[in-house]
């Protein structure tokens, strides 16, 4: 098949690898403002990995037209931070084509709606199928533009809702050869509350705000970072995530839990099961303190979160006590900032049986 890769930095660069591996002509887009990887591969003619997936993989094209990379593609990876994915949707838009197949990965948080929204595309309508998994498929690092290491590929555990979901099972088939060990969610709302990222990374980040802004993150995020009274924190907040999904009728696997199926932990506790992970072996923390773990996780995955608890009637005194934490330090509003929240999503006047319906 024709994959076209949307986002050079490191999980886009490990989608492509991948995809490039299984014999699938792989073509990578970027914004011109993220010039370094596009052009790493552009003069290496591929994508250098090493780690639990290693060699080089060719890359037919790199660069920033995305009619070039979308060009006669079957399936659309658009691999990036939850920020990029309104970017990515409005340039694809005057070149999709009936036939293709979109999958943000990950949704972070509604990302397949937000996807469509910004392509112009109605949610219930399947020309162009969209699509979104609950998480990147990889724990993976760019080591230098276009080289990356993958210290973990998903063993299990990671999900996809295609956008309505009766949908999902067709996307999943086009997908298996790369990624069989992927399942199918219930809608995009169970992806998006599977996503672990807003339940571990603010809660590790805020508690060790000291130790980052010393050390400019000089010591492992996970294996260093998580004590027993950061593993509480992070139950907190992951016990008010899943009581989110019980009020959808979705249900939301705990975070350790869901990590030792995914392969990176082997104890499903909040806390020694971090410490002793073997797939965050590694990870170092991050250098300062603006950087996704707050701006993503907290600005958009958090505070997501609340207003979708506000709207279902599910208290989050927990997450939205991190949130005013994270603004403080971070001098922002996050909440006041509101960058996706199911109003911005154009749902927040549903109710939980019109959402499944909507979604189904």
């Amino acid at each position: 098949m024709n994959i076209a890769v949307l986002g050079s930095g490191n999980g886009g660069c490990a989608v492509a690898f991948e995809c490039a591996s299984h014999g699938h002509q792989v073509r990578l887009f970027d914004f011109e403002q993220f010039p370094d990887s596009i052009k790493a591969v552009q003069n290496n003619g591929g994508v250098q990995c090493e780690g639990v997936l290693d060699g080089f993989q060719p890359v037919a094209y790199a660069g920033h037209e995305i009619g070039k990379a979308l060009e006669d593609a079957d399936i659309i990876y658009a691999v990036g931070p939850a920020y990029s994915t309104r970017p990515f949707a409005e340039a694809c838009k005057p070149h999709l084509k009936s036939g293709q197949t979109v999958i943000v990965c990950p949704g972070s948080c509604g990302g397949a709606i937000e996807f469509k929204n910004g392509a112009g595309l109605d949610l219930r309508d399947d020309p162009v199928l969209v699509a979104e998994t609950s998480t990147l498929p990889y724990a993976v690092r760019l080591l230098a533009p276009g080289r990356i290491r993958i210290f973990n590929k998903l063993k299990g555990g990671l999900f996809l809702a295609a956008l309505p979901a009766k949908n999902t099972h067709h996307v999943l088939e086009r997908v298996r050869d790369v990624y069989p060990a992927m399942s199918a969610a219930k809608n995009v709302l169970q992806t998006s509350l599977q996503n672990g990222n807003p339940v571990i990374h603010p809660a590790i980040t805020l508690l060790n705000v000291g130790l980052i802004e010393r050390t400019e993150g000089d010591f492992e995020f996970y294996h260093e970072g998580v004590t027993p009274a950061v593993g509480r924190l992070i139950e907190a907040v992951d016990e008010e995530r899943i009581a989110i999904g019980e009020k959808l009728g979705v249900k939301v696997l705990p975070d350790p839990e869901l990590g030792v199926i995914q392969g990176y932990m082997t104890e499903a506790t909040y806390d020694a099961g971090f410490v002793s992970a073997p797939g965050f072996a590694g990870v170092k923390a991050q250098s300062s303190l603006d950087y996704r773990y707050f701006n993503e996780d907290v600005g958009y995955g958090l505070v997501f979160l609340q207003k979708l608890g506000e709207q279902i009637g599910a208290p989050t005194p927990v997450i939205s006590s991190v949130i005013t934490l994270a603004s403080v330090l971070m001098n922002r509003d996050y909440v006041g900032e509101a960058r996706r929240t199911m109003e911005t999503l154009g749902l927040s006047d549903r109710s939980v049986e019109e959402l499944e319906n909507l979604l189904a």
